[in-house]
């Protein structure tokens, strides 16, 4: 095994990192002679027509606080409309959150399932993690929180065993790490590491959310994921 960081193979990750399908490109352009037409929505299509209103409006970077009127207005629908598909504001984010959830873990387990050396498990998943947040910004901002501000506190929690569960799955390719390089102290250098992991994703990603979205979380990505694996 070698414990040699290789960019393309952290690079591998990211041609797989979906966009989110949330977005609102995915509608087919119009023009003002366009004429519009109404169709009643499929069965969960109404639903994720929601979602990807809300993912949008996060993708603002001066967005504040985002009510159910000013989703509603955005939809051009009622708040009543809103309620008919989800219960609460807080089901809202919850299905930004699953929709996060499955999209990295299933990539992340596909990496360490298929990737024999963990060395290069890492790199993939950092990748992973900041291209994901670069391609979905909306999306970033729930990740950091930032978006979750007087929000129901359950929604804090969730994101937080999100990034738990991400720091799970880095330890356990540290530990293999640390294993092949001989040390003593396999389990406990694999905490730290993991831990410093997830603090440099973390900062990435609020650093892209507090600059407008204009400091790209990947900047610079091969040389500081050379400097964690050292």
């Amino acid at each position: 095994m070698s414990d040699a960081y290789s960019p393309q193979a952290a690079q591998a990750a990211a041609s797989a990192v979906p966009s989110s399908p949330l977005s609102s490109s995915a509608h087919p352009a119009t023009t003002p002679d366009t004429p519009i037409t109404r169709k009643r929505p499929k069965p969960g299509e109404r639903r994720e027509q929601i979602l990807r209103a809300l993912a949008t409006l996060l993708e603002q970077p001066e967005a504040d606080r985002i009510t159910t009127a000013v989703l509603a207005k955005h939809l051009q629908v009622s708040e009543a409309a809103l309620y008919r598909h989800f219960a609460s504001k807080a089901q809202m984010f919850e299905g930004l959150i699953a929709f996060i959830e499955d999209s990295l873990f299933t990539l992340a387990n596909q990496i360490q399932s298929r990737e024999p050396d963990p060395a290069q498990q890492v790199a993939r998943l950092l990748a992973l993690v900041l291209q994901f947040a670069q391609k979905n910004p909306g999306m970033c901002r729930v990740m950091v929180g930032d978006a979750l501000i007087l929000e129901h506190a359950r929604l804090s929690v969730r994101v937080n065993q999100l990034w738990d569960r991400l720091e799970s799955l880095l330890r356990q390719s540290h530990k293999a790490v640390a294993d092949a390089r001989g040390s003593l102290t396999p389990t406990v250098d694999a905490q730290a590491a993991a831990s410093l992991a997830v603090s440099f994703l973390l900062g990435r990603l609020q650093r892209f959310v507090r600059s407008g979205f204009q400091r790209l979380p990947t900047e610079h990505l091969d040389a500081s994921v050379q400097q964690l694996l050292r």
